[in-house]
């Protein structure tokens, strides 16, 4: 029987409270997405559907980080916080995903900032968007490769950001676009998988946030978000692809 997959989620940020009493921490709500991808993968021949993966935590804004030989993948999630800033745990953050990167056994994945933050560790621009913020659920043109890792022709997932990666790094494939932000994912076989948007929101979670921070957007991309925000996203579905990465051979 194989052992459990070791993930330590790097959380960046703190939900707000109604998120924060369903699920805990950030860790908690990769754990959960983690635990129903992993369910409804159902590949027992890859991973045990309910003891495949064992989650842990780091508090990476309070500069907490497991020890690489402790764990088998990590987990970069989102923020508020802005990837390129020059404050010291963000700075710290980026030398210890390029470390990991660097390496052959631990694989990384990373979600929204944690994406950029991927970016970053490898080099390339990250900043400010001149095309603004996307906000809720949107459709991604998934490129090929995106196709193969999804296992679909189209997807559609939940996004807060007006950061994004400009370019893609050396040797790195990108999974899909959108109109206003040309890299919503990347790939590296058995080294790192990211994405632009969140699989792990829901339209209770982006409704809190949007509410709770109306004053940062402008009027018609608040607007535009509350047409959106209960449309169907695949959250589960690149969660698995997450899972699937994770058990690569």
């Amino acid at each position: 029987m194989r052992r459990p997959i070791r993930v330590a989620v790097l959380k960046c940020d703190y939900p707000l409270p109604k998120t924060e009493e369903k699920y805990g921490t950030f860790g908690g709500l990769f754990k959960f997405l983690l635990g129903e991808s992993t369910k409804a993968l159902n590949r027992p021949d890859i991973i045990d559907p309910e003891a495949g993966l064992e989650v842990s935590e780091y508090d990476v804004v309070k500069e907490a980080y497991p020890a690489l030989e402790d764990v088998d993948a990590i987990l970069i999630t989102g923020s508020k916080s802005d990837a390129f800033d020059s404050t010291p745990w963000i700075v710290k953050l980026v030398e210890f995903t390029a470390k990991a990167l660097a390496q052959d056994r631990v694989r990384v994945i990373g979600v929204c900032f944690g994406h950029q933050i991927i970016g970053r560790a490898l080099g390339v621009k990250v900043g400010r968007s001149d095309a603004g913020w996307e906000a809720a659920v949107h459709p991604l043109t998934l490129t090929d490769k995106g196709k193969e890792i999804f296992g679909v022709e189209q997807l559609s997932i939940m996004e807060m950001h007006r950061d994004i990666v400009f370019d893609l790094p050396p040797n790195v494939v990108c999974l899909a676009s959108t109109p206003k932000c040309a890299i919503q994912g990347m790939y590296s076989p058995r080294k790192f998988i990211s994405v632009q948007g969140h699989p792990e929101f829901d339209k209770d979670i982006v409704m809190e946030i949007m509410q709770t921070r109306k004053a940062n957007y402008p009027p018609d991309v608040f607007d535009e978000a509350m047409k959106v925000i209960g449309n169907k996203q695949d959250g589960v579905l690149i969660g698995q692809a997450f899972v699937k990465f994770l058990a690569e051979e």
